[in-house]
Order: C-alpha cells, then sequence, then structure tokens
C-alpha cells in the first residue's frame, strides 16, 4: 500500500516509518524539513507545510492511499498545526478520495474530565481535531490515543483497558499505528492505550 506520513522527522513517525518499509509499504514521508529524511526505494521525502491551504496539501498527497498524521509541535504551534493542521490534512483526504485515515492523538483527549493540567493546551487541540475526524469527516478513521511517551524499548505488549493514566514506549505506539492500518476492526474507533500485558496483534484483533 502506498501510505502518506505527515509529520515525518517526529519521534513515532520514525519508528513508524521503519514498521511500514518492513510491511512491504511505500511511504511518502511528508515534513517541512523532507531534506532530512533518508531516500530509498520504499520511502520518498515529500515537503509538507501544514500551514498551507487545502488544496496545496491535497498536491502533496500524490497516489497515496492512506494518510497518518503524527505530527506534532510540542506545544509551540497548536492551533495552525496540531489543530487546524489536522483538519485541513483530512479536507485534503477526503478531496483526494482517500478514504483511510490514522491520527495520533492523547489519553483522554476526548473526556476533558481527565485532561492533565501540564498538557491541557495541547489536549484542547486534541480534543477539536479528533471531533472534527469523527463528526464532520467520512474518512475510515482510527484515533490513537497513547499516554505518557517513553524513549525505551517496546515490549510488544500493551494494554487497550485503561481507566486513569498510561505510560508507553515509543516502540509500541509505532508499532500499534501500523498494525491498524489494515484493519477494518479498528474502522472508526478510538483506541486507548499503554503498556501491557497482552501481545499487541492479540490486543487489536479484540476490538
Amino acid at each position: 500500500m502506498k501510505v502518506f506520513v505527515a509529520g515525518a522527522t517526529g519521534r513515532v513517525a520514525q519508528l513508524l516509518i521503519e514498521n511500514l518499509v518492513e510491511k512491504g509499504h511505500f511511504v511518502y514521508a511528508g515534513a517541512r524539513r523532507e531534506n532530512e529524511i533518508p531516500m530509498n526505494d520504499q520511502v520518498k521525502p515529500v515537503h509538507l507545510d501544514l500551514h498551507d491551504d487545502v488544496a496545496d496539501l491535497a498536491k502533496t498527497l500524490g497516489d497515496a492511499e492512506a494518510i497518518y498524521f503524527v505530527a506534532g509541535s510540542r506545544g509551540k504551534d497548536l492551533l495552525q498545526t496540531d489543530l487546524y493542521g489536522a483538519v485541513k490534512l483530512m479536507q485534503a483526504a477526503e478531496q483526494e478520495g482517500i478514504g483511510r485515515y490514522i491520527q495520533l492523538s492523547s489519553l483522554f483527549a476526548l473526556v476533558p474530565e481527565n485532561w492533565s493540567d501540564s498538557i491541557l493546551n495541547y489536549n484542547i487541540a486534541k480534543y477539536f481535531s479528533d471531533s472534527w475526524l469523527i463528526n464532520n469527516t467520512d474518512l475510515d478513521y482510527t484515533i490513537i490515543q497513547p499516554g505518557s511517551l517513553k524513549e525505551e524499548t517496546g515490549s510488544g505488549n500493551i494494554t487497550t483497558s485503561i481507566e486513569k493514566r498510561s505510560e508507553n514506549s515509543i516502540e509500541n505506539v509505532a508499532a500499534v499505528l501500523a498494525e491498524v492500518l489494515e484493519r477494518p476492526n479498528t474502522y472508526q474507533k478510538v483506541i486507548m492505550m499503554g503498556d501491557g500485558d497482552t501481545p499487541i496483534d492479540e490486543a487489536l484483533a479484540a476490538i
């Protein structure tokens, strides 16, 4: 499958791209600093600026069959990138007839009463971008909502039964993102996740 990854220079995205390539997919790696992305037979760097309008964003998608939104401004540009950038990319996907859309979000982004004050504005941005994806598009979406990200080796085991906080190795998050791509049972689903005891394949099959 030909897949477009928005935010391709990010920590999660880099591992996601590795996972997608291992599965035999071709990746359009979209980023503002596309020159930092190594190109090979399965990865093509593409210039992507989420400040562009929908028509320009649509032109960057090429012949992609699925889109990942894993971009993030790390709090520096939440409205333009994390929120409106996501919405515009959804609109571009629909304009181009690309149905599959996978979005990396934040744990409990749609449950304001569970938000942490430390990332309040980030959760607000994700609340509205997730809500737009669910309520204002006809995309076959999957929204992945991990808790705190940790730079450590992934166990390959997760839980999707989250009641409070969760911690997630970045490797596990990237693996889950890659695994949901071709799983119709994850369409129109919001999946909260944390590191746990269930193999990823088994956990996703149960959704």
